[in-house]
């Protein structure tokens, strides 16, 4: 596996910063998984300076953003001039309030990674639970391990399920093949339209019908994602699973973008998953521990 690897100046600063915190938690997965980072110059040039991952043959630099950095990690997570540039995903660690987080070259990076069913990981929670994921499918012994540990967590942890409108019968598929799984959670959250379906088939499943199976907030172009944003702020809600939607014009845009944003601005806590292929990858690992 190859991804990208980009984190905004606050997260490359400094010994305690998300991305040496993130590495540091994650080199044996990285070592153990063979994982390519093809990292965007000034992180490529941190994780140098602090010494981490040495003599590590898959660190590839690319060049700096103002050079055309994202640009070439665009192309390549779509499959690149040369397939053998191809990339399975990206780690972007974000600082919400950088303004290059909306430079169309850090737009059509996430868009691309949706469209194409690969991880877009902008968390340094998000990054790190992956490649325990990904060490789960490729059967690392350590993994079972961290795998567990999730599982454990659920209890104590709040998921939001959201869907945009041409994908919620995915989401509705994904919630009644995990059931289970996702009924570990000490509470579901929902938007509006998204939650009456998730409840309905929780009823028909014999949840109880005077208790909602996932917590229904406003649809989201009527403010749903924005109080889902603020539950992610005070740290009641952990995880989002959300199946965008990226073929369609979205008239709340700003509205997603505050819940994303309000992700990132949690990132040491929270994780967000922005497709139905990376929800799957990740339900069907924990399947395995369960």
């Amino acid at each position: 596996m190859r991804f990208g690897l980009i984190a905004h100046r606050l997260h490359r600063q400094g010994s305690d910063s998300g991305l040496l915190r993130w590495l540091r938690a994650a080199e044996p997965s990285v070592r153990g998984l063979n994982l390519g980072l093809h990292a965007v110059g000034g992180t490529y040039d941190a994780v140098e300076r602090y010494g981490l991952l040495d003599s590590f043959p898959g660190l590839v630099r690319y060049p700096n953003g103002f050079e055309g950095g994202l640009t070439r990690l665009v192309s390549h997570i779509v499959g690149g001039v040369n397939p053998a540039h191809a990339l399975d995903g990206v780690i972007f660690l974000i600082d919400p309030v950088d303004p290059s987080s909306m430079y169309p070259e850090a737009l059509a990076l996430k868009r691309q990674c949706v469209t194409h069913g690969k991880p877009f990981l902008a968390t340094e929670a998000a990054a790190l639970e992956w490649l325990e994921i990904e060490g789960l499918h490729a059967g690392l012994a350590p993994a079972h391990t961290s795998g567990k540990a999730l599982l454990d967590a659920m209890p104590t942890q709040v998921v939001a399920l959201i869907a945009h409108d041409a994908l919620k019968t995915q989401m509705v598929e994904f919630a009644g093949t995990h059931f289970d799984l996702l009924s570990r959670y000490q509470e579901r959250v929902a938007t509006g339209t998204t939650g009456g379906l998730l409840n309905a088939l929780a009823w028909s499943r014999g949840w109880p019908r005077d208790k909602p199976w996932a917590t229904p907030y406003r649809s989201g172009p009527l403010g749903g994602d924005a109080q889902i944003a603020e539950r992610v702020l005070d740290g009641t809600c952990q995880k989002v699973i959300f199946f965008e939607d990226p073929h369609v014009a979205r008239q709340h845009e700003a509205d997603i973008q505050l819940m994303e944003r309000a992700v990132c601005s949690a990132g040491q806590r929270t994780s967000c998953m922005n497709s139905p292929a990376m929800a799957w990858h990740w339900a069907q690992a924990l399947t395995r521990v369960v």
